[in-house]
């Protein structure tokens, strides 16, 4: 049986939870300020740091949570046929780490490339990216001579890559689709 305590503290971290995800609807990520949720929670600051460690901690457990559902929606079958469809499968994806450059900063922070404790939502969805992506490599036409695992890193990678790239001044020119398509092109289709 659950003791009381421990449905309250589910309960307090879910009104945390639900504040931050109401008022980054309303005004972005990169807005969001802990004073601002604890208020939308009716929960005191301290309260916030009981559950969470900053708001970035915060902001992984969202971030994971929509991941979660875009690599559910990716997953759905049949695999992309080409690259042209890969891309059109990962459109979703791209939109949401590009929509702002707190969400893509936070999900590189907490992907498992950098050192963190813990592995956390972010870290988990990345995982699961791969392996998706592997999957696709193995039941599209793509190139056989790797392993659909090794294939899957480098699908990841690539969009990694082209996704910090449209952050980059020097470099934002291309629209990341067509470099997207560019690396992907040159990673999974058998060289002739």
């Amino acid at each position: 049986m659950t003791k009381p305590i421990q449905k309250r503290a589910i309960a307090t971290r879910e009104k945390l939870l639900s504040a931050a995800n109401t008022l980054i609807s309303e005004q972005g990520f990169d807005a969001l300020r802990v004073e601002e949720v604890v208020g939308t929670a009716g929960v005191a600051k301290g309260t916030f740091f009981a559950h969470f460690k900053d708001k970035d901690a915060l902001l992984e457990q969202i971030i994971g949570a929509r991941l979660a559902d875009i690599t559910e929606a990716m997953a759905q079958p049949p695999a992309p046929q080409s690259i042209a469809e890969m891309i059109a499968r990962l459109a979703p994806l791209i939109a949401f780490t590009t929509s702002e450059r707190r969400v893509f900063d936070v999900m590189i922070r907490y992907s498992g490339a950098a050192v963190v404790a813990e592995i956390g939502p972010i870290a988990e969805q990345f995982d699961a990216q791969i392996l998706l992506y592997g999957r696709w490599a193995s039941e599209g036409p793509f190139r056989r001579d790797a392993a659909p695992e090794l294939l899957g890193e480098g699908i990841s990678a690539f969009l990694i890559q082209a996704i910090a790239l449209t952050f980059c001044a020097l470099n934002s020119q291309e629209a990341l689709e067509t470099r997207l398509t560019a690396y992907l092109t040159a990673w999974l289709l058998p060289q002739e």
